[in-house]
């Protein structure tokens, strides 16, 4: 429940970890780029490790596992 000038309402929300940005995403954005895990070992850090070690997964993906598509319309 989130409390609104409406009142309250039920609403799904989301968010989403961020880190440091890559070369690739400093290009197209100045302060961060989200977190990106590519393995499962990652994924069940980040699910199931103390959170002071799942924090470690919390890193930019290196630049030459990203592409840049600049016009993909």
């Amino acid at each position: 429940m989130r409390k609104l000038k409406e009142g309250e309402i039920t609403t799904e929300l989301f968010g989403f970890l961020t880190s440091a940005l890559n070369r690739l995403v400093a290009e197209v954005h100045p302060k961060a780029m989200p977190v990106i895990l590519t393995t499962p070992a990652d994924c069940r850090h980040w699910l199931t490790a103390p959170i002071g070690e799942a924090l470690q997964v919390q890193r930019p993906l290196p630049d030459d596992q990203l592409e840049l598509i600049e016009d993909f319309a």
